[in-house]
């Protein structure tokens, strides 16, 4: 599934139009992982997922208590964020779930939500 974006948007210096979509990477990442580790249940995925979201919460931590500065916790926070999402579609992929489609479906609903407006959320069921 390709989004469409009519103009170029800027994240810092991410631009919208040079990324691969999540439903590439997770199509790419199939033969690497049978390959290195073969028909594994998607219990491990979770694991790996729990591991990357203490790296996160570490570099996060040391960084936010001005600690270990001899270590680069931004890249270690960047390169963090990107395992999660790799451990996500690989547990996706075991699970048969399209993750980008899913992502996009459930963003859909979110970004209707006002909380400002709806603080219950009774408004947006």
């Amino acid at each position: 599934m390709k989004v469409e974006i009519k103009q170029v948007k800027y994240l810092g210096s991410m631009h919208y139009q040079d990324q691969k979509s999540i439903s590439k990477v997770q199509l790419e990442q199939i033969p690497w992982v049978q390959h290195n580790f073969g028909n594994r249940p998607a219990w491990m995925c979770i694991l790996g997922l729990i591991e990357e979201l203490g790296e996160l919460s570490h570099s996060f931590l040391k960084r936010a208590q001005g600690i270990r500065t001899s270590e680069n916790h931004d890249d270690k926070i960047k390169d963090a964020v990107a395992d999660i999402v790799i451990f996500l579609c690989d547990f996706c992929t075991s699970e048969g779930i399209d993750l980008e489609k899913e992502v996009l479906k459930t963003w859909n609903k979110v970004k209707k939500r006002d909380w400002k407006k709806d603080p219950t959320g009774k408004q947006t069921v």
